[in-house]
C-alpha cells in the first residue's frame, strides 16, 4: 500500500521532467530556425567573408572552384546552419541551464553559472583566434609549399569541411582553463600536482595539438601554444577557486 503512492509519485515526476526536457529542447530548436531564415538569406556573403583568408593568400590566376553540381548551393547552406547554431548557442545552452539548475544547490548555481557563461565566451574567442590569427599563417604556408607547376584551386565544400575543422577544433583548445579549474574544484586532481605535471601536461597538449590541428607542424605549433598558456591561465584561476572554496568550507 505505501509503495504504490512513492511509485505514481517518481512516475508523475519522471513524466514531468521528460515534457520539461521536451519544451526546452522544443524551443531551442525554434531559436536556431529562427537565426537559420536570415543566415540563409546571407548564405553567399557568409561564405565569402568565410572564404577571404584563403582567397587573400591565393596566387595570382587560381581562386576557389565548386566541383559537384549542387555543391555551390549545398556549401554556402551549410554554412549558414553552422553560423545560426554559433548564433543561437547561448540560447541554447541558456535552455539547457534552465533545465539543470532546479535540482542544483544554491552554491553550485553560483559555482557552475559563471563556468557556463565563460565556457561560451573562450569557445568563440578560440573560433575568433582561428579566423583572425591561425589561418592567414596556414593559408601562406600551403600556398608557399605548393610544388612548381603546380597551380592551386581549392574546392568549396572541402575548404567549408576544413574550415570548420579548425573553428571546433580551437574553439575545444580554448576550454582548457575550464577543465583545469573543474579537476581542481571538484577535487579530482589537485592544483599542486597539476602544477608539478607541466612536462607530461605539455606532451599531452602536443599530442592533441598534433590530432586536432591539420597536418602540418604550422598549425599545430599555433594550436599547442595557446593550449599551453590557457593550461597556466587555469592553473591560476583554479588557485583562486580552491581558496575561495576553502575559505567558504572555514
Amino acid at each position: 500500500m505505501n509503495d504504490e503512492p512513492e511509485e505514481k509519485l517518481a512516475e508523475g515526476t519522471l513524466i514531468s521532467h521528460l515534457l520539461e526536457l521536451r519544451n526546452r529542447l522544443i524551443r531551442a530548436m525554434i531559436a536556431w530556425v529562427i537565426v537559420v531564415i536570415p543566415c540563409f538569406y546571407y548564405s553567399n556573403p557568409l561564405f565569402e567573408m568565410v572564404a577571404e583568408p584563403i582567397k587573400k593568400k591565393l596566387p595570382p590566376g587560381s581562386h576557389l572552384i565548386a566541383t559537384g553540381v549542387i555543391t555551390p548551393f549545398m556549401t554556402p547552406f551549410k554554412l549558414a546552419m553552422y553560423v545560426a547554431l554559433f548564433i543561437a548557442m547561448p540560447y541554447v545552452l541558456y535552455q539547457v541551464w534552465a533545465f539543470v539548475a532546479p535540482g542544483l544547490y544554491r552554491h553550485e548555481k553560483r559555482f557552475a553559472l559563471p563556468l557556463v557563461v565563460s565556457s561560451i565566451l573562450l569557445f568563440y574567442a578560440g573560433i575568433a583566434f582561428a579566423f583572425f590569427a591561425v589561418f592567414p599563417v596556414v593559408f601562406q604556408f600551403m600556398v608557399a609549399t605548393t610544388p612548381k607547376g603546380i597551380l592551386m584551386m581549392t574546392d568549396i565544400s572541402q575548404y567549408l569541411d576544413f574550415v570548420m575543422r579548425l573553428f571546433l577544433a580551437f574553439g575545444i583548445a580554448f576550454e582548457a582553463p575550464i577543465a583545469v579549474v573543474l579537476l581542481a574544484t571538484t577535487g579530482l586532481v589537485s592544483v599542486e600536482k597539476m602544477a608539478s605535471n607541466r612536462g607530461y601536461v605539455l606532451v599531452a597538449i602536443t599530442i592533441a595539438a598534433a590530432a586536432l590541428a591539420p597536418p602540418d607542424s604550422i598549425s599545430m605549433i599555433i594550436m599547442a601554444v595557446p593550449m599551453y598558456l590557457l593550461y597556466e591561465a587555469g592553473l591560476f584561476f583554479a588557485k583562486l577557486a580552491v581558496k575561495s572554496k576553502a575559505r567558504r568550507a572555514a
